[in-house]
């Protein structure tokens, strides 16, 4: 009887370590946000492309600098990674010369922590394009702070601060979502993460809808 109890004690305390960040999960969230921090850095010229289109036509592109966060949780799939990678891709950007300047540490940190904060709120066991998508909006609502904190947003009229944010929310849902589900989905074909993490096929299937 004795051992029949320690059993499930013992399971669960490796159950904890596995869910824990270890040194292999935290090079590769520095790694692949590193490659995305390259990115961020270089998607300002496709945002730039979309302004003069019509008046905040550049808010339809701008999830692309929420997809750390969502891409590396669902890849490593453990508590704290979302919020890491989206401060590490942000240094990457201030190292390569980025106008924001020291600002994207303010953005980064809550960009990261509204993507952590939804896939929180779903114990960190769901790993679909919706989920993603919700997070991608969790980081775009992290935006919003220090975008009225630097009054980047203080002479918008109504209509065109609500259209700003609606884009801006759409896009994080399409990019830092969908598209960061699809590109994880199409890693984990690859067999790459059995080096992180077993790979069943319920895992494939948690990033269906």
């Amino acid at each position: 009887m004795e051992q029949s109890t320690n059993q499930p004690k013992q399971a669960k305390g490796l159950n904890d370590r596995r869910r824990g960040l270890k040194l292999s999960d935290l090079l590769v969230t520095v790694l692949v946000s590193i490659v995305l921090g390259v990115i961020y850095h270089f998607w300002s010229s496709v945002y730039n492309l979309f302004s003069p289109l019509f008046p905040q036509a550049d808010e339809l592109v701008y999830g692309m600098w929420f997809i750390a966060p969502t891409l590396v949780f669902l890849l490593i799939r453990k508590p704290g990674v979302a919020l890491i990678a989206e401060v590490a891709a942000a240094h990457v950007e201030i190292l390569f010369g980025s106008e924001w300047g020291i600002q994207l540490v303010l953005y980064s940190v809550l960009q990261g922590l509204g993507a952590e904060l939804v896939f929180a709120l779903f114990r960190y066991r769901k790993f679909s394009g919706s989920v993603a998508a919700l997070a991608g909006i969790g980081a775009a609502a992290g935006s919003l702070i220090p975008d009225i904190y630097y009054g980047y947003v203080a002479d918008y009229e109504s209509w065109l601060l609500i259209a700003k944010y609606v884009m801006r929310a759409v896009s994080s849902a399409l990019i830092a979502g969908y598209l960061a589900a699809a590109l994880a989905k199409a890693v984990e074909a690859t067999g790459v993460t059995h080096l992180l993490r077993p790979v069943a096929a319920k895992d494939y299937a948690a990033l269906d809808d």
